[in-house]
């Protein structure tokens, strides 16, 4: 028998061996003018153990497992060729059964497929002991496996050993610059300090460049969670999108929470994100991040967490949050005054009855009453959210897996796999809007079965909790001019009465709880208003793209950028062209058919595109001429 190289070879004792029941090492080999000769394969129990001193101590004695055998092969190399030269198969030990065979080193191998399973499960908080018995129940038997329970930690070990064999973050960068490879809109930023280590750093994939575009109006950032061996400091951050449901614009893992840090970090993350500021970001009360939200977003609106200062007041006014009427008035100063002359009024109040002039904290509270008060932001868009919450909740989800030990590599993969999670649960959201409908709602017509055609699940039932609640509302008309009318709402439950302007003709609607202007969503005094006019679609004034079914799609049709009067720079049609581009590969590359549709139609509509540039520059030359 003959073969052509030495893996040929050594696998094809190997795998006769294992048929049989025996192991195999390797022997002797013979050179001639550092020319390879002569290579033998042995059975593993060939020869005898050397002789060891009884009284040398060791921790651990290995068991001897040597019987002398002479079983062999022999191989002659010559020109290349491997030829068998002797064969010796008379062998002086039992032989493994085929349920035994699984316990030979050299017959234990962790398939590609098994890998990847055992990865997989891992990744998903599933531990390797229950993935190797899962695999062991799949395949009727750990025998069957190939490999033993320890080969799989083994396994695991080596993965991560390959993760981080360049270092820790030299393996970040070089994950990065893979996903960069993959998706051209996978934006990174690393920032190293004075001896050139890494300290900070930033990432963002295509996906949450365009949500960005679509729901990057109110911006939620929280640093209040560390994790991993580096004791680094995880910084998310999270938007609100058409379904009411979390979706993450980029992460960033922090050294410190210096203003500098966070300087970089606003200007990196507005960088990624093609330098459009949110109109509102909501951050924790820290004068750091709030220093340098300052200096970087000018033009958004400083949101702080209503729920952290809920906290902090039961931390520095112990004695007095327990109080009814003192706990009642700070409450109305948070969540319940609709002006600024009534927070004034309510503040001023609750200082005097409580003799709190000189609570040193209290005044600085009230010096950036700006930042928290309802009553102060009214004119602002902020999606009706009041704390850090959302980003909090993605905490949890970290809390769930992360542990001491985790190295950035295994981190930022954990990362990137809840955002694949949130992004399909966003196409099982859009899969129900397309396939459903309120069937009720739609039989009687009216401005409800407009709000469920034009408006997601979610959002429409908060649009039609709007709705009832207008149902008991007292509405009086207390002024009218031409087309213009003046309403008074009030419910008999409460004494605050809600005045709404309304004109008939151009259907323009305000009222002065100013919910249309903070969420984006007609308050209940303006439906009842409607109802009472007769008023039977939302005027389209008042339909906010970002809570529609079709939120996303207004970026790839934008009627602005059709009109010919308009002209757009290259920077904004290469935007917009990789926009839609990136949109319909995303689902295309799903299938193969998909991926295939795609392919055929590019290449067609790139020669139809070199020929009328052709013909156009042609016509062009003959003009010049």
């Amino acid at each position: 028998m003959q073969v052509s190289s030495k893996e040929e070879a050594y696998n094809l004792y190997n795998e006769y061996a294992l048929n049989k029941g025996f192991s195999i090492r390797k022997g002797v080999t013979q050179k001639i003018d550092h020319v390879l000769r002569q290579r033998e394969f042995l059975c593993s129990k060939q020869g005898h153990k050397e002789f060891e001193d009884p009284c040398d101590y060791k921790k651990f004695n290995k068991l001897d497992t040597r019987t002398g055998c002479q079983a062999r092969i022999h191989f002659d190399i010559k020109n290349g060729i491997w030829s068998v030269s002797h064969f010796n198969d008379e062998h002086n030990h039992e032989f493994a059964s085929p349920k035994e065979r699984c316990n030979f080193r050299l017959g234990r191998k962790v398939l590609s497929t098994h890998g990847t399973i055992i990865e997989t499960m891992v990744s998903s908080s599933i531990k390797a002991t229950k993935s190797y018995s899962f695999l062991s129940k799949e395949l009727s038997g750990a025998n069957n496996v190939g490999f033993l329970r320890r080969d799989c930690h083994n396994f695991l070990h080596t993965k991560r050993k390959q993760l981080i064999e360049a270092g820790d973050g030299q393996s970040v960068i070089n994950h990065f610059k893979n996903r960069q490879s993959e998706d051209s809109m996978f934006f990174y930023s690393i920032q190293v300090d004075q001896e050139n280590r890494m300290a900070n750093f930033f990432w963002g994939d295509g996906r949450s460049k365009l949500d960005y575009e679509c729901f990057g109006d109110v911006v939620v950032f929280d640093t209040t969670y560390r994790t991993n061996k580096y004791n680094l400091i995880y910084a998310p951050f999270v938007g609100i999108n058409h379904h009411w449901n979390n979706v993450l614009f980029g992460c960033a893992f922090l050294t410190d929470e210096t203003t500098d840090s966070f300087i970089w970090l606003f200007e990196t993350f507005l960088t990624a994100m093609g330098g459009r500021q949110p109109k509102s970001i909501f951050i924790d009360q820290d004068q750091a991040m709030a220093n340098a939200i300052k200096a970087v977003f000018s033009k958004s609106h400083h949101r702080l967490c209503l729920w952290h200062i809920n906290k902090n007041v039961q931390q520095n006014l112990l004695g007095l949050y327990g109080i009814p009427d003192f706990h009642q008035s700070f409450n109305k100063c948070l969540y319940g005054c609709l002006t600024e002359m009534e927070f004034e009024s309510t503040w001023n109040g609750m200082i005097e009855k409580h003799n709190l002039k000189d609570h040193a904290w209290l005044k600085r509270l009230y010096q950036i009453r700006e930042k928290w008060c309802p009553a102060f932001n009214v004119d602002f868009f902020c999606a009706k959210m009041k704390s850090t919450q959302r980003s909090e909740s993605i905490n949890s989800l970290f809390h769930q897996i992360m542990k001491t030990s985790m190295t950035l590599i295994e981190v930022a993969e954990f990362y990137e796999e809840k955002v694949v999670e949130m992004h399909q649960n966003e196409l099982n959201e859009e899969f129900r809007c397309k396939n459903s409908v309120p069937s009720k709602i739609m039989r009687y017509g009216g401005i409800l079965s407009h709000a469920a055609k034009v408006y997601t699940i979610t959002l429409f039932k908060m649009f039609e909790e709007e709705f009832n609640s207008g149902g008991g509302l007292s509405c009086v008309e207390t002024n009218h001019h031409e087309n213009n009318f003046t309403y008074s709402l009030h419910n008999e439950m409460s004494s605050r009465v809600y005045t709404v302007h309304f004109n008939r003709f151009e259907l323009t609607i305000c009222c002065d709880c100013q919910l249309f202007e903070t969420l984006g969503l007609l308050c209940c005094h303006a439906l009842r208003v409607f109802l009472v006019n007769n008023v039977k679609k939302i005027p389209d004034t008042y339909i906010s793209i970002r809570w529609t079914k079709d939120a996303k799609k207004s970026l790839c049709c934008d009627d602005d950028f059709s009109q010919p009067k308009k002209k757009s720079s290259r920077t904004l049609r290469m935007s917009m062209l990789t926009h839609l581009g990136y949109n319909m590969f995303d689902k295309a590359s799903l299938t193969d058919s998909g991926t295939k549709f795609i392919m055929d139609n590019l290449r067609e509509l790139s020669r139809e595109f070199e020929k009328n540039s052709s013909e156009k520059d042609e016509k062009s030359s003959k003009l010049q001429f």
